[in-house]
């Protein structure tokens, strides 16, 4: 389907936007999240569990406006794509 792999390419697109230093500081996190995931037997980290812990924490929008449970929503989604996509969004 191409709604995942246009989303992936929207995500990559932001991600090259902001500056070096947060891209490496970014891709050093979720690679770390995603060996957390990766232990869920031992630690009962879902993909979900890690991006509902970390969604609003690293994509708290600069304004809040809006209803607050749907942008919670929309960062768990994309921390939860970023970790299923890792190597996509950052290569290998």
């Amino acid at each position: 389907e191409q709604e995942p792999r246009q989303r992936v390419h929207a995500v990559k697109d932001l991600i090259k936007q902001l500056p070096k230093p947060n891209q490496d500081t970014m891709q050093v996190l979720f690679r770390h999240l995603k060996r957390v995931v990766e232990n869920g037997e031992k630690n009962r980290m879902t993909y979900q569990s890690v991006a509902i812990v970390f969604g609003p924490t690293l994509l708290k929008p600069e304004k809040e406006t809006g209803n607050i449970a749907v942008h919670t929503v929309y960062q768990n989604q994309i921390v939860e794509l970023i970790l299923l996509e890792l190597n996509s969004v950052f290569g290998r």
